[in-house]
């Protein structure tokens, strides 16, 4: 091991996980922007390289791939395989495969007619899609197709929301078992025995697939998740949270990867990220729990990590220890920089989306305008809240916040919305008004069959509903008058994505169920859920209306100066003008500005390009270049960059407003 303060200077050392001839998975996450993609790949082709008869699978489950952008136009090695897994199209393909197993499993132990049966299976399964990846790649392992399969895994949250996937699984399976319960009962009451027929077998046969997945993630020797990180403070409290889920789910974790450390230089600048980086990870390397790990540190590249450059990634990787440095100093401040600021939103915005690809500062942004705007508005009300299931408000903010709104300063208030938990009490809610009907209206049920298939209707809601949850709740605070202008610092790319697309499908499903309940004559059985779907539908409707009013919402879009951070934004604003939500500015974050040092001067060259690109591609829109600075913490810091962020003067929030950008260089 060798110490921070001479982290460029030491011997590599050897990254298991690069060695391990019985590895069968390997598994690379963390927040998002922190590098995994490009740790992935760079895995993938040293194994490929390294054994040229052996077969290696690369693939992405994140909902925003980004392997064809991180390998460019390089031509990987014949033995490996690259798959950007189309979870959504798999899905498909398996309800048209199974859909008349599902049919004849409602039909034989429902009170449900056909029609009410096709309506519920054409609504998707909670939780297959993400499974769907996970299944086929336990099964690729289990047949032993590659010799090593390689997974680039979505940002930190809903990562352990895929890992956590065979749970809410196994509810619908049981959901879907119950169904069979009724059938079988009869079958030995009137026949005296029950085979097992192709329906058991079937279901049988997912329990098993689940299991199977799950022995593959919690084997030690088949199996190997690698957190990837950056140091800097709201990354590392992020790591350590997935460090704690990853070893309470029992997924086998040995290294951790640093990413982006500064080198060694006499550069002002570098010098006071690389002293702030020594700091962070002191402090962190000396905690008792993460002594079981093993750290290693990638210095920060003056090329982009993209193409054949990916070869050579491990070639700077270095271990890490806890030695603090040899002269701690309180790094020196680098103040906001702005140019190209747009006017500040108007005082009638009443919703502004902070998105895009993960670790380019959606949370800093958010907040800064959050402090920004109840400054400059002091007879608004500003809420500044979070569905991110992997939280950062807190630590951006430095504040105790949680899933109750909390006072900052006159006129913000802030909240990381528990979306699970918002599902939980509606579900809660509603197995109190079944315990009730039940125990009036027994007559007309067979207990415990239908019983069990009414208890398990909402285990049978499509993915996402838990995060529509979450923005109802922002929903009622608007329609109570609490707040006036709302902020949301959403998920990255892929998730916001999904959020943006989920009204619809939640509708559909709303519908569905709430038809049921009338249709037989159960809604007024219902009288709290009845209310509570009528006004989710309701806030929904509002909702989109919102979302597509120039005048009331907009989008604002974050993004860095990396070829793969432009393809993701491309996707986001195409989305965006699909559903007809306005994205009137561009964030240009995390400029490095020119200078004597030829790290610095590297990466300025390189942005300078990208810049260029932004501008071209997206002209018809504000954007504003933000220079790299002193991460902001706080609400003074967050008031310093809020101010430089905006510049006087109130912007309409619609498209076409066309700005002049600065040269990077300049």
């Amino acid at each position: 091991m060798i110490s921070l303060s001479n982290l460029t200077m030491g011997t590599t050392g050897v990254l298991t996980f690069l060695e391990d001839a019985d590895l069968r998975l390997l598994c690379f996450g963390g927040k998002g922007g922190v590098g995994k993609t490009t740790c992935a790949v760079a895995a993938a082709l040293h194994y490929a390289r390294r054994a040229p008869q052996g077969s290696f699978l690369l693939v992405s489950t994140d909902p925003a791939h980004s392997l064809a952008d991180s390998l460019a136009d390089f031509h990987p090695p014949g033995n490996l395989k690259i798959m950007e897994f189309n979870a959504q199209e798999a899905l498909e393909t398996f309800q048209v495969k199974n859909r008349g197993k599902f049919a004849e499993i409602a039909a034989r132990g429902t009170f449900l007619d056909e029609e009410d049966i096709r309506r519920i299976l054409d609504l998707s399964l909670p939780g297959l899609d993400e499974l769907m990846g996970l299944l086929a790649i336990a099964g690729w392992a289990a047949a032993r197709a590659y010799d090593l399969i390689v997974v680039d895994t979505a940002p930190t949250g809903h990562t352990l929301r895929l890992l956590t996937t065979p749970e809410l699984i196994s509810q619908w399976l049981r959901a879907l078992d119950a169904l069979l319960a009724k059938h079988r009962f009869m079958q030995e009451r009137f026949r005296g025995s029950y085979q097992r027929d192709e329906l058991d077998e079937f279901l049988l046969g997912l329990a098993g697939s689940v299991k199977q997945m799950e022995r593959l993630l919690r084997n030690p020797r088949a199996c190997r998740f690698v957190p990837v990180m950056l140091a800097e403070e709201v990354v590392i409290r992020e790591t350590v949270q997935l460090l704690g889920e990853l070893q309470r789910l029992h997924i086998p974790v040995q290294e951790v990867v640093v990413n982006r450390l500064y080198p060694e230089n006499s550069c002002p600048r570098c010098a006071a990220g690389r002293r702030r980086q020594r700091q962070l990870l002191s402090e962190l390397l000396s905690r008792n729990s993460l002594a079981e790990y093993t750290w290693w540190g990638v210095p920060l590249s003056p090329e982009e990590m993209r193409g054949s450059v990916l070869e050579s990634l491990w070639d700077g990787a270095r271990a890490v220890d806890a030695a603090p440095p040899v002269h701690p100093r309180v790094p020196r401040e680098l103040p906001p920089r702005v140019e190209g600021a747009p006017p500040c939103p108007s005082p009638e915005i009443t919703f502004l989306i902070f998105g895009g690809k993960g670790g380019v500062g959606k949370t800093t942004l958010a907040c800064a305008t959050a402090v920004r705007l109840a400054q400059e508005f002091p007879g608004k009300e500003i809420f500044l809240f979070s569905t991110d299931p992997a939280h950062s408000l807190a630590a951006c903010l430095e504040a105790n916040i949680g899933p109750q709104p909390v006072r900052l300063s006159p006129g913000l208030t802030a909240m990381e919305i528990d979306a699970p938990g918002e599902f939980a009490a509606l579900k809660s809610h509603y197995r109190q008004e079944l315990e009730k009907f039940l125990h009036t209206a027994l007559e007309n049920f067979d207990v415990p069959f239908d019983r069990q298939v009414m208890e398990r209707m909402l285990d049978l809601s499509p993915p996402g509903l838990d995060e529509i949850m979450a923005l109802v709740r922002a929903m009622e605070f608007l329609e109570q008058g609490r707040y006036d202008i709302f902020i949301l610092d959403s998920a990255p790319t892929g998730h916001l994505l999904r959020l943006l697309e989920l009204p619809e499908l939640i509708d559909q499903w709303l519908k569905t169920f709430f038809g049921l309940l009338l249709k037989y004559k159960l809604a007024f059985r219902f009288p709290d859920l009845s209310q509570q779907l009528v006004r989710i539908s309701r806030e929904l409707k509002f909702l989109r209306n919102l979302w597509r009013d120039p005048a009331r919402a907009a989008l604002y879009a974050v993004t860095i100066l990396t070829e793969m951070a432009f393809q993701e934004t491309s996707d986001l604003l195409a989305v965006c003008a699909r559903l007809g939500v306005p994205a009137p500015v561009l964030f240009l974050n995390q400029a490095t500005p020119a200078g004597d040092c030829p790290l610095c001067t590297a990466l300025n060259h390189r942005e300078t390009l990208i810049k260029n690109k932004f501008h071209l591609t997206f002209a018809g829109r504000r954007q504003t270049l933000i220079y790299r600075q002193t991460e902001p913490r706080g609400l003074q810091r967050l008031a310093a960059l809020g101010k430089a962020l905006y510049r006087p003067g109130i912007m309409e929030n619609r498209h076409g407003a066309v700005t002049d950008m600065p040269a990077l260089s300049s």
